[in-house]
């Protein structure tokens, strides 16, 4: 699912917060990232399932400063709006749930 070689949806080892430069040793930072990935892998197949183009829109696995997974969605606003239309529809009248 991952490694489509767009630069502005890297999928690489990204720490949320990294433009300050701060890695915290003993934290692994890479164990949180590959279960971002595995969940962003998930979600991936989830927006093709569903017609987006990854090229598009995606999931990016990543890590926040405590080495937790993290995954964002990125993407085009014209279609993360698609996608915000989708989920609203798909939540309503459900209380917000899915």
């Amino acid at each position: 699912m991952t490694g489509s070689g767009e630069d502005w949806l890297s999928d690489g080892l990204d720490i949320e917060g990294a433009d300050c430069g701060l890695w915290v040793p003993g934290v692994d930072y890479v164990a949180g990232w590959r279960d971002a990935r595995e969940a962003a892998d998930r979600l991936n197949r989830a927006l093709l399932g569903a017609g987006f183009e990854l090229s598009q829109v995606r999931a990016v696995a990543s890590t926040d400063e405590g080495g937790h997974g993290v995954v964002r969605v990125a993407g085009r606003l014209d279609v993360v709006g698609r996608l915000a239309v989708l989920l609203e529809a798909a939540t309503s009248g459900k209380g917000g749930a899915v």
